[in-house]
């Protein structure tokens, strides 16, 4: 079984991974943060701020994130919740213009085999005191 705290896993800025959200409590593990291993073959490393345009997107493409499912430990989001998303689904609301607001120091660098840096800073609403692994 894959142990999430044996790693020190990292942010998209370079730095410790920080939790993403408690309230409710996100993660493909549901600890608090966007780690991953192999068991999370959806890669739920974005840690995202999801809005209402985001969740009408995920309903339309066959992820309901606002329906509780208590059996998942699942409470369902509204807007202003941060949850761990995944990375191909993120990747297609950008695609189609729902993309929800991303918090670069709790999503996880492995996002970056599915999505570029650049693209996620576009949306991040986190600002680290040294910007300078955010310039090109």
């Amino acid at each position: 079984m894959w142990d999430a705290g044996a790693v020190m896993e990292r942010n998209v800025v370079g730095g410790e991974l920080e939790a993403c959200g408690t309230e409710p409590l996100t993660g493909f593990f549901r600890d608090g943060s966007c780690s991953t291993g192999p068991d999370d073959v959806g890669s739920h490393t974005i840690c995202a701020v999801v809005t209402g345009e985001f969740l009408e997107h995920q309903r339309s493409i066959g992820n309901d994130l606002s329906t509780p499912r208590p059996a998942y430990r699942f409470p369902g989001l509204v807007p202003g919740d941060r949850w761990c998303v995944t990375a191909r689904n993120w990747a297609r609301a950008h695609r189609d213009g729902a993309a929800a607001p991303v918090v670069l120091a709790s999503t996880n660098e492995a996002v970056l085999r599915v999505v570029p840096l650049a693209t996620l800073r576009q949306h991040a609403v986190d600002v680290p005191a040294d910007p300078s692994p955010l310039e090109p």
